[in-house]
């Protein structure tokens, strides 16, 4: 399906069907259910979702009324604000280095590359986490809000001599359409907002094949660990432990509570965070 979008001058090309359905079963609605909210035919949204047609124009506000969510959202549109991230990461260095997180080792422990494994990086940054299961033989989809950062990992990844699937999307309009083996994040979370974490789980969570696996941390409040001074306007943090409660029905390996000090911005603080890999059980 193709559209022009008033805010950016170009046709976007969509798969909405999948954002419907996706939104849908994240909501626990049926196909007949939405199409009773929405005063048309279970038949008609059976087709959007497959494909074979497509919603018209009109009842797209409806629709995303209905869905909780945004018609660019419904649309595939992407933001195109420029985030504070694009001014840090706009030097030659970079700005969190290059060397991975540990959970991409023990990612590495838990499901080794001896078969083709589809990896996807939330809020991949500059991409040294994504580039380094890359090179480690894994298959690498990852995106963040920040063009800079999009630009400067795809030129580490060119430079170790490997690919990574970089892409721009923001992570709270982001929903997977495709499954993958190891979902990963690592210090991104606290930018979703509390209203909409379960339903951008739910979705994760759905397209993660069998044995899957998600490894991701989120920074926590703890009323004795000050607000760190890198604060900004869109960061929600956490309850200590919800993010471990969203999978209560997964196998969970890892769930850690740590302070760390940390020194981003040039001023020393501190963080709490939680750490979590689960599995997908059946």
């Amino acid at each position: 399906m193709q559209l022009y979008h008033y805010k950016t001058g170009r046709y976007l090309y969509m798969n909405i069907g999948s954002v419907i359905m996706s939104k849908r079963k994240a909501l626990g609605y049926t196909q007949q259910t939405l199409a009773d909210k929405l005063n048309v035919s279970f038949q008609a949204v059976s087709k959007w979702e497959n494909g074979t047609n497509y919603p018209e124009m009109e009842i797209l506000p409806m629709i995303a009324s209905v869905l909780d969510t945004s018609i660019d959202s419904l649309l595939g549109y992407k933001s195109f604000v420029v985030s504070d991230y694009d001014k840090r990461y706009d030097t030659a260095d970079y700005y969190w280095g290059i060397t991975p997180n540990n959970l991409c080792y023990e990612i590495m422990k838990l499901r080794p590359p001896v078969k083709p494994l589809k990896v996807l990086d939330i809020g991949c940054g500059e991409g040294k986490d994504a580039v380094f299961l890359a090179r480690n033989g894994y298959i690498v989809t990852a995106f963040d809000l920040s063009e800079t950062g999009i630009e400067k990992g795809k030129k580490l990844a060119e430079k170790c001599n490997t690919y990574v699937d970089f892409f721009k999307a923001d992570i709270t309009d982001f929903r997977a359409t495709e499954y993958y083996d190891i979902i990963f994040s690592s210090g991104v979370y606290h930018f979703i907002k509390p209203e909409i974490r379960k339903e951008i789980t739910a979705n994760l969570k759905e397209y993660t094949n069998k044995s899957g696996i998600h490894a991701i941390n989120v920074f926590v409040d703890k009323p004795f660990v000050k607000i760190p001074p890198d604060k900004d306007a869109n960061r929600f943090r956490w309850k200590s432990g919800e993010l471990f409660m969203l999978y209560h029905d997964w196998k969970l390996h890892k769930t850690e509570e740590n302070i760390f000090n940390c020194n981003s911005g040039g001023i020393p603080h501190q963080h709490c965070m939680d750490i979590m890999i689960a599995e997908r059980m059946k």
